[in-house]
């Protein structure tokens, strides 16, 4: 299994509040976010590890430059490194879909924080989704809300996606940013990029437009680090595991 991560956006509201670190070496639970989703991903069986970060912080190029040669935590790591500033997340993914179109992945952004074991049934569930053929993605979502500007996700009964919303029509969960893709999801971005579409919500809203069955996963709950007072939260939610 392949992983991805964007870790290319600049972190300004980070920086606003007076976190000095660039968002991908901001720590949490002793851990840069890059690190920590490098060990969970080296855990859960990844073959390649995909990152993208901008060319405007040369400190996280560096970071991931010296992982690529020395590993991380004494383990070796199966990275590749692109290093590009893009517009939107979506250019982002599109940026490392070139390395991810011949099998399933998973994707994330750098400022995910999720519980490892939940994350962990999430990838058997998805693995287990492609090998019988019941889906071209699964989505983690989380009935948690704690986001200025959520994607609702509607769900049916059996837990397949009927839409992505910027308001809530009723919906019980919100994106969590876990993609479990497969290639056909690609060929849906390549599309977005051709019609000069951007933002990763709007790449959701297409897969769902070509016709493609998406499930949605649950996680109990999902954090993105987007302000300071993120990064206490984060702390307390990984010491309460």
């Amino acid at each position: 299994m392949k992983y991805a991560i964007i870790a290319a956006g600049e972190g300004s509201r980070l920086a606003q509040e007076g976190v000095s670190a660039p968002k991908p070496l901001v720590q949490v639970g002793g851990e840069c976010l890059i690190d920590r989703l490098l060990r969970i991903f080296m855990q859960n069986s990844a073959e390649e590890i995909v990152v993208i970060c901008n060319d405007l912080t040369p400190l996280v190029s560096q970071h991931l430059h010296y992982i690529q040669q020395n590993g991380l935590f004494g383990l070796n790591i199966p990275l590749r490194v692109v290093v590009k500033s893009t517009p939107s997340s979506m250019h982002s993914f599109f940026e490392l879909s070139q390395f991810l179109d011949d099998g399933p992945f998973c994707l994330t952004t750098v400022d995910t924080i999720f519980r490892e074991g939940e994350f962990a049934d999430y990838m058997a569930f998805f693995r287990h989704a492609v090998e019988e053929d019941k889906a071209a993605g699964v989505m983690g979502v989380t009935d948690y809300i704690d986001d200025e500007k959520p994607l609702y996700v509607g769900v049916g009964e059996q837990m397949e996606i009927s839409g992505f919303y910027d308001q809530s029509h009723d919906c019980k969960f919100i994106s969590g940013g876990i993609y479990g893709l497969t290639p056909v999801c690609v060929e849906t971005l390549r599309a977005c990029i051709r019609r000069g579409d951007s933002r990763m919500r709007n790449f959701q809203r297409a897969l769902v437009a070509d016709g493609l069955h998406l499930m949605a996963y649950p996680f109990s709950k999902v954090l993105d680090i987007d302000h300071a007072t993120d990064i206490a939260k984060a702390e307390q939610f990984i010491a309460d595991r």
